[in-house]
This record gives C-alpha cells, sequence and structure tokens, in this order.
C-alpha cells in the first residue's frame, strides 16, 4: 500500500513541502490543481492515501527527546543532536521547520480532497465519498491543532498568536498570509472534527481515523485548553473501548503485535516511502536512536539518559524498564558518576522501537493510546481537587505496568498530584513527543522542570525555565 501511495505522490507533485528549503519557498511549478487531480470517488481516496502518508510524529518524538531529559549522546554519536542538547534553537533548527512543513503539507492535500469533492458525482458510491471526506476534514483538524501545540505560547489564551489558517489549497500562503490567534484555529479545529463527525460513517481499524480518533483528538485538545470537565468526558468514553494493557500487551504493542490500548497509530511498513533506516531524517522512529539497530553495535547515537535510567531501574518489575531499554545489551556502569570514560562505559540503549516485519528500527507510531486518557482523567481530577481520584488513576496505571498490586499512594495538594501526573507521563511516554508539551502546560503546576543528570550536564546546559522562549519552537 505505501509503494502505492508513494507513486501517488510522486505522480501528483502535490505533497513535495518536505523537499523546499524552508516555510516561504514552497512554489511546485507543474501541480495539479484539485480539479484535474480528483475526478472520481476512488481519486479521492488516493489523495486521502497521501495525506495519512504526510501524517509523521517522529520529528517531534526526535525533537523532544533531545531537548528535554529523555536521551544523551550516545556512544556512536558523531556531532547529532549536540547543538540541541545544548539548548541551542532558531528559526534555521531542522526539527521546528520538519514539524511546520510535514504538517502543512498533510493540511495542503486535505484541502485539495475538500475542494474537490465539490465536484465530483457522490452518487455512486455516497458512504465511501463521505467517509473519505470526513477524514479529510478531520486530517485537516489535527494538523492544525498540532501546528498549535508547537508553534504558541500558551494553549489557554485564545487571543495568542498560533500558526496560519489554510483552509484551502495554495502555493504562496507562507509568504502571504498572517498569522491567527489560538481561538481562531480552536474554532476552525471545532467545525471541521463536527463536519467529520456527521460523514465519517465506518470503523476501518486504528490506523485509519474513526470516530474515536476524533473523541481522541478533542480530548487532548480540551486538556491542553485546561477545559477539564470536557476533557474528563472525551477520555472517559474512550476507556470505555479500550482497556489499560497489561504488562504483555503492554511489551508486545511496541513490537506491533498487540493492540490493547490503540486508539490510533500510523502504520510504518518495509519499503514504505519513510524508508530511511540510518538516516534519523523521519518516518521511522527507531532510526532517531541509532543508525543500524538497536544493539550494542548497531551504531547508537542517541542513548537513554541517565535521569531516566536511575527513575526506571528504581524497580525493574515496571515493564517500561524492559521495553525502553536492551536490558540484554546496554553497559550500566556503577561508578558512573566517577568515571572519566563513561561515554563508553556506561551504554544505554534505546529499545522503544527495535524494528518489526523483520527490518530494525521500524515500528507504528502510537499516537492515542488509553494510557493518555487515563492519565486526562488524573489531570480532570487534580483540577477539580479530587486528589483521591487522582491516587485511583495513578494506581491503575501503576498496577497495569508493575503487574501487582501496588501502594495507593496520596497527595495533599494540587501541585503534588500535578507532579506525580508528570512523573507518571514522563515514563508513560517516554520516546513518543509529550514531554516538551507536557512541561510547557503543566510543568509550574506539578512544580516540575527539565530533569537532567548532573553529569549529563558537565558539557551541556542543566535546564530552562518552563517559560522559557524555546518552549515555543520558532517560525
Amino acid at each position: 500500500m505505501k509503494n502505492i501511495i508513494f507513486k501517488i505522490i510522486i505522480v501528483t507533485g502535490i505533497t513535495m513541502f518536505v523537499g523546499c528549503n524552508d516555510a516561504i519557498d514552497i512554489e511546485q511549478p507543474g501541480r495539479l490543481s484539485a480539479e484535474n487531480a480528483f475526478i472520481t470517488i476512488d481519486d479521492m481516496q488516493s489523495g486521502l492515501l497521501g495525506a495519512y502518508n504526510n501524517l509523521d510524529n517522529t520529528y517531534e518524538i526526535g525533537f523532544t527527546a533531545v531537548l528535554t531529559d529523555e536521551t544523551y549522546r550516545g556512544t556512536d554519536n558523531g556531532g547529532q543532536n549536540l547543538e540541541l542538547l545544548n539548548f541551542n534553537i532558531n528559526s534555521s533548527s531542522g526539527w521546528p521547520a520538519s514539524i511546520w512543513i510535514s504538517n502543512y503539507a498533510a493540511i495542503d492535500m486535505a484541502n485539495r480532497i475538500i475542494e474537490a469533492s465539490e465536484t465530483i458525482d457522490s452518487s455512486e458510491d455516497p458512504d465511501t465519498y463521505n467517509n473519505v471526506l470526513g477524514q479529510a476534514y478531520a486530517i485537516r483538524a489535527y494538523c492544525h491543532f498540532k501546528i498549535l501545540t508547537y508553534f504558541s505560547t500558551d494553549y489557554t489564551d485564545d487571543s495568542a498568536l498560533a500558526g496560519i489558517l489554510m483552509d484551502a489549497p495554495t502555493d504562496d500562503l507562507f509568504a502571504t498570509a498572517a498569522r491567527s490567534t489560538n481561538g481562531e484555529f480552536y474554532t476552525f479545529i471545532n467545525s471541521d472534527l463536527t463536519l467529520a463527525e456527521d460523514l465519517i460513517n465506518q470503523d476501518l481499524g486504528y490506523k485509519f481515523i474513526t470516530q474515536d480518533f476524533l473523541t481522541a483528538v478533542r480530548a487532548r485538545m480540551a486538556a491542553y485548553r485546561q477545559q477539564y470537565v470536557l476533557a474528563d468526558q472525551y477520555a472517559a468514553s474512550l476507556l470505555n473501548t479500550y482497556p489499560i494493557a497489561n504488562q504483555t500487551q503492554y511489551f508486545d504493542m511496541y513490537d506491533d503485535v498487540d493492540t490493547t490500548e490503540s486508539i490510533f497509530s500510523l502504520e510504518r511498513t518495509d519499503n514504505d516511502s519513510y524508508d530511511v533506516q540510518g538516516s534519523g531524517g523521519g518516518g521511522w522512529a527507531g532510526s532517531l536512536f541509532a543508525s543500524v539497530d538497536a544493539s550494542i553495535s548497531g551504531s547508537p547515537f542517541m542513548e537513554m539518559s541517565r535521569s531516566v535510567y536511575n527513575i526506571l531501574s528504581l524497580n525493574t518489575d515496571d515493564i517500561r524498564y524492559t521495553r525502553n531499554l536492551n536490558t540484554s545489551e546496554s553497559l550500566i556502569d556503577p561508578t558512573y558518576e566517577t568515571n572519566p570514560n563513561y561515554l563508553n562505559d556506561d551504554v544505554l540503549l534505546v529499545f522503544k522501537y527495535p524494528g518489526s516485519e523483520g527490518v530494525s528500527l521500524m515500528n507504528d507510531i502510537k499516537v492515542f493510546r488509553s494510557a493518555e486518557m487515563l492519565l486526562i482523567r488524573a489531570e480532570a481530577a487534580a483540577e477539580a481537587n479530587l486528589l483521591n481520584d487522582v491516587s485511583i488513576y495513578l494506581k491503575e496505571l501503576r498496577d497495569a505496568r508493575y503487574g501487582s498490586n501496588q501502594t495507593l499512594v496520596t497527595y495533599n495538594t494540587q501541585e503534588e498530584a500535578f507532579g506525580a501526573i508528570l512523573d507518571e507521563r514522563r515514563l508513560e511516554f517516554l520516546f513518543e513527543g509529550h514531554r516538551w508539551v507536557d512541561l510547557k502546560r503543566m510543568g509550574d503546576r506539578g512544580n516540575r522542570s527539565i530533569d537532567r543528570d548532573a553529569r549529563e550536564c558537565s558539557f551541556f546546559t542543566c535546564s530552562i525555565n518552563n517559560d522559557d522562549y524555546r518552549f515555543t519552537l520558532p517560525i
């Protein structure tokens, strides 16, 4: 299927944003207009696959892993990400440009489908027509929300600037249009989600957009806006369908053989258009950390940070320890704090994305999971000062991850509760692209910030404040 998608992209020439030098240089000569590219419902479906192909969270995963406290330079690091480890980020940095361009590429494809739908006869297959159109609206909404997430200063301030609202196909929007406010973005996103809800009439599984995907977007967006009554309702409704995985299911989920928690994932398969093993350039999450495979001989250029390892190793019964760390090949140096050669003697290999289908470093990318919904419910309880409920929700997750009944921890203040939620999210969503956003939106509420090990700070800056300008990406 991915080969078909790739051919569609090449032939139509309408998803070549990534080939641009920057976010302004986007005019593509010979580009097909929507009315010429999409004539039938089958054409709409092909275009939809192209829009899916532009959905890629690896940029967010890689950026977050380096800028926060999830990774440190690996034993085979050849200079990768060192500037970002030292919090050097500006408008010429690659990660912000990739996040911006990939999302707007998906939005542009969705816009072409939406525009063309007005001239396509739907009577031959109205159900498919509506479902494709609904997914296009959903992709447009989701990607606009991601743009807001990374390029707005404050998710709760409707007057703060987000990105550019892109509601029609265009080749020069970035060069001419002004940024819109968060409030304008939220209104547009909610309108698209409503349109999608009315149109989507099939459940094609967790690798395609369904009604549950729409609910998950609403839950996350409401939590980011601190509209916790709504967030709790959306999250609770999904937990009725998607249970929390047990230890075996959790481990197998990242080998792409279990779907218990999967609300929506991005498919990655052999010879797809993201086949960039070793480049670290996007698509395959495992290639963000190693060049060959997840072993000690696999050229690991980014490794698990010591600060994360020190937490996970406190209780190795936690399945997140063995899922995130290659315990069979990592080198754990007991003299780490004093060893001058610790870079070679302390090697913490990332094992979350070891590969699937016999292909190293290639795994489906988990976008929405039921664990996120449970932790959103915990946030909502903390906001409402229902601290015992926070304890119950966190215990439920820990019971599943530890594989045994855990002590119910009590919290005396909202700050303690939000801090505990952040601590749990740090482990639960390790190497999944959440940490930067979480510290930005509620780090101060929980008295948490970037937490790097002291030894790792001997070469790089230890931390930045949660309101630092680097918690908003440059355009």
